[in-house]
């Protein structure tokens, strides 16, 4: 199918990859796919499909392969993905990427992997600093979007509170588990010339630019 644009995005906790995501959504009207939504979706929908995903996410089991990739063909079968879709949160292992691989070959395959790439430290700091207002749920920052007083919400006077998971110990393992896991992806997608890395740190426009011009040089006539 020419003109679509399968996409998949890779980035690690804090890159930027949901933003960027969002932006790309608005420049080519083709919809952010996330597994996490997708999954929920499904089981909300109370389907037979739905109800096979329900009986592995109560049971604390991993969703087999196999039932992720049947729930996103149906997603990506939606008349807001007919010109293709960003799959973000998937694949996660290179089994997975065989397995869509090989389901997306009737809506033309992948047409590019864009990983967004941002220095561990970096991604420290950027999840570490942010800051939730208890009251009103206002998002800050300490170092890019700090509050007129430390601690104390502009919007309500609320107080300001870390999340539990941004911690550095939380974030370092989680940043582990994704490098472990990714790191096969990036080998296989780049043996296949698939892959597209991007610098994640600097003005969120100059980043949204390259990924452009990455994704403009991808589209098919």
């Amino acid at each position: 199918m020419s003109g679509r644009l399968n996409l998949i995005f890779l980035g690690p906790p804090g890159a930027g990859k949901g933003t960027q995501a969002n932006m790309m959504v608005d420049t080519y009207g083709v919809p952010q796919v996330s597994t996490g939504d997708m999954l929920r979706a499904a089981i909300a929908s109370g389907s037979e499909l739905g109800k096979k995903v329900q009986s592995f996410v109560t049971s604390g089991g991993l969703v087999p392969d196999d039932l992720v990739i049947s729930v996103l063909l149906k997603r990506i079968a939606e008349p807001d993905c007919a010109k293709g879709f960003i799959l973000d949160g998937f694949p996660r292992t290179v089994g997975q990427a065989g397995e869509l691989e090989k389901a997306l070959v009737p809506l033309g395959g992948v047409t590019g992997v864009i990983a967004i790439t941002v220095p561990d430290e970096e991604l420290i700091g950027r999840l570490t600093g942010r800051r939730t207002c208890k009251a009103c749920a206002a998002s800050y920052h300490v170092k890019f979007t700090p509050p007129r007083k430390d601690g104390v919400c502009d919007k309500c006077g609320g107080e300001l509170q870390q999340r539990k998971d941004d911690t550095v110990e939380v974030i370092t393992n989680r940043l582990k588990v994704y490098h472990d896991q990714t790191s096969p992806l990036i080998e296989y997608y780049g043996s296949r010339n698939l892959l597209h890395k991007v610098e994640g740190t600097g003005k969120i426009e100059m980043i949204f630019s390259k990924i452009r011009g990455i994704i403009d040089s991808l589209k098919r006539p």
